[in-house]
């Protein structure tokens, strides 16, 4: 991993993004792009007379902006650790799929609010947008991890096939910190199958890859989020990573709706790949 874009707007969810950022850089050798995106109203751009924005104050701003962005990366970040910040003029989804494209980076780390719902915890914002998007996987974090670690990391799928480039880039993650990985199917009453039958499905979709450390694990539950979260629970998971359709975010994480009224308390850092 060579490059990460961590989207800045200076609310404690974009600190929580960064310093996982960090410990994930430090760990990788990574060079951080801190991005920030100014979407000014309507006539904010135009700088000639009549617009409400003058140039001096439009500079003024822009130093201001500039200035705060450097005192976060002293803050947040250690000094070992390349950081580039860019602040730019646009709409911050349009932005960050933009930039993300054009330095070619291996991962954008993102912060989300934290809605208590499962599926809310990317819907109805910027960060749901790049998700439902992004080439480049995205790894999405709710809350401070003070202690973010990789070594205990959940692969959730249903396992069929075209969930195989996902999981391939989620094993050059993987890779890259020895992390053990837990290949995880949820077994529902709605959904049911047996474990055998499970753990034959499992066991051919990796037969093309190259695993050492891992597990496969069935698990039973109400839901599959809820076996999800309740599964990683049990292992003391690090983070759980997880495919995704584009065309609606993670309502179709496995061709299916999932549930809600999840506590946000059990949500960990979850790292999206589009299939």
């Amino acid at each position: 991993m060579r490059k990460i874009l961590v989207p800045v707007d200076f609310s404690k969810q974009s600190e929580f993004a960064s310093k996982v950022a960090n410990k994930i850089a430090k760990k990788s050798g990574s060079t951080i792009y801190l991005l920030h995106l100014i979407e000014l109203p309507s006539g904010a751009t135009d700088m000639g007379s009549g617009s409400r924005f003058s140039i001096p104050e439009s500079m003024l701003y822009l130093r201001k902006i500039k200035l705060k962005i450097v005192k976060f990366k002293e803050r947040l970040f250690s000094k070992n650790v390349h950081i580039e910040h860019i602040i730019k003029l646009q709409n911050p989804y349009e932005g960050i799929l933009k930039y993300a494209e054009k330095l070619e980076v291996d991962l954008i780390i993102m912060g989300s609010k934290g809605h208590s719902n499962f599926e809310e915890i990317l819907i109805g914002s910027n960060t749901e947008k790049v998700v439902r998007s992004s080439k480049t996987p995205v790894l999405v974090v709710k809350r401070d991890v003070a202690t973010f670690k990789l070594k205990e990391l959940v692969f959730a799928s249903n396992f069929k096939e075209d969930n195989k480039l996902a999981f391939n880039k989620f094993l050059s993650f993987a890779n890259q910190f020895k992390s053990k990985i837990h290949l995880l199917k949820v077994n529902t009453p709605h959904d049911f199958e047996s474990t055998h039958k499970s753990k034959e499905q499992i066991t051919k979709f990796i037969s093309e890859f190259t695993l050492s450390n891992h597990s496969i694990n069935i698990y039973n539950d109400l839901s599959v989020e809820k076996g999800i979260l309740n599964f990683s629970k049990e292992k003391n998971a690090d983070l759980i990573a997880l495919s995704t359709h584009g065309r609606s975010g993670l309502s179709h994480l496995f061709n299916g709706s999932i549930s809600k009224n999840l506590s946000k308390s059990a949500l960990k850092p979850m790292l999206t790949f589009k299939i």
